[in-house]
């Protein structure tokens, strides 16, 4: 695969699927791993990758492997309040806070974001290069100054932002502490939000506050704008609802929209914010 030019994270992915198959079947018989696969009980989506990575190993080792046929199911991605987004950063680590609300500002991949380094970023000029994976296109984009200043409180010990570590252990420990989040606070909604939910969470916000499909689209980073329409069926009654805010200063309007918020009207030298829940 890597003469191919499959990606490291393809690859890896591939293995662990087939380590996970041969604790259930024999590889090297492929009515056995069929078997193993229809009764998993995982999503049509999950078996269907799995049949993938065994059809690799077959076409490698010369096995004959007719492929089940397994479809994935399409399904709208869950979607958290704000509220709860902002729970969950808030009972992580500095390191981790800071990985969370980059992903829920940028919209990110996660392997983008853990493989991003510090010339990557002008936080004086408040952007932020991110270098695409999975055939994603490059972009650029704002840096707000609540994240600058979260970024400015790590530590540079390498070119890496986030260190030279494993996502995949990283994951793990906050996998664990969500969990710990999610108890405390007696909302199971809370253990739903991962690295990816919180690129959905970008994308149906800034959906919902500009109407732009093509802006989610370059920010997402999609090439296929078929990908970047699901967040147009997001919009349900909670479209209507609305969070208001008020600002008597310059400090105050600036931050307000940098948090998302849009002017709406001045009454009495008070300026009046909205933005959808």
């Amino acid at each position: 695969m890597k003469k191919e030019g499959y990606r490291a994270s393809t690859i890896t992915s591939r293995i662990k699927s087939l380590r996970g198959l041969s604790r259930k079947s024999n590889l090297l018989d492929p009515e056995s791993v069929k078997a193993a696969i229809a009764g998993l009980a995982v999503s049509e989506a999950r078996k269907e990758v799995l049949v993938c990575a065994y059809a690799g190993l077959c076409k490698q080792l010369g096995i004959h492997f007719e492929n089940p046929r397994y479809r994935r199911v399409e399904k709208l991605p869950f979607i958290p309040v704000e509220s709860e987004v902002d729970q969950l950063i808030a009972g992580m680590g500095k390191k981790t806070a800071t990985y969370l609300q980059a992903l829920k500002e940028w919209g990110c991949r996660a392997g983008e974001l853990w493989n991003l380094r510090w010339e990557d970023l002008d936080l004086e000029n408040g952007t932020v290069n991110i270098t695409p994976e999975k055939n994603s296109s490059p972009r650029q984009l704002r840096v707000s100054s609540k994240l600058s200043a979260m970024l400015n409180n790590l530590p540079r010990k390498g070119s890496l932002v986030f260190g030279a570590g494993s996502l995949d252990d990283f994951a793990r420990w906050f996998y664990m502490k969500r969990l710990q989040i999610a108890i405390k606070l007696s909302n199971p909604r809370i253990r739903k939000i991962g690295f990816k939910t919180l690129r959905h969470f970008k994308a149906s916000t800034l959906y919902r506050q500009t109407r732009d499909i093509l802006l989610v689209k370059a920010t997402l980073g999609h090439k296929d704008i078929r990908n970047t329409l699901v967040y147009t069926h997001l919009l349900g009654e909670q479209d209507s609802d609305w969070t208001c805010k008020t600002a008597k200063s310059l400090t105050e309007a600036s931050s307000l929209i940098e948090s998302g918020f849009e002017y709406v009207t001045e009454l009495d030298g008070t300026k009046l914010f909205r933005k959808r829940k």
